[in-house]
């Protein structure tokens, strides 16, 4: 299984669906999901602390150099985290969907939508 889950942070909600957006119409992620969470870091020298939009993108590893440009050449931080983990493991019924997704062949319904 090649699959990875890359993610981000960045500061608002509009940026965030920004960078989903991007990622989804290049097909460089089936899918983005985004959430609140809090961050506290050392940044310049002070201690900060800030609500930030954790973005996870689901993506296989043949797309993530890509998909790191994108998100560095767009990115409103100034050094922003981005980074990967690899799957272990996936549904098959889901991993072939991602694989469809980013290769652009229409996903076969099987029972409904998959579950983001």
């Amino acid at each position: 299984m090649d699959m990875l889950a890359v993610f981000t942070t960045v500061a608002t909600e509009a940026q965030a669906d920004a960078l989903a957006g991007a990622a989804i119409e290049a097909r460089l992620a089936a899918c983005v999901q985004a959430e609140a969470i809090h961050s506290t870091y050392r940044w310049q020298g002070r201690i900060a602390n800030q609500s930030e939009i954790r973005l996870l993108f689901k993506t296989r590893r043949e797309h993530y150099a890509a998909l790191e440009r994108l998100l560095r050449e767009r990115h409103p931080y100034e050094l922003p985290a981005i980074f990967a983990l690899e799957v272990a493991a996936a549904s098959p019924g889901y991993a072939a969907w991602l694989q469809e997704s980013l290769d652009g062949a229409p996903p076969q319904p099987q029972g409904g939508e998959p579950q983001a």
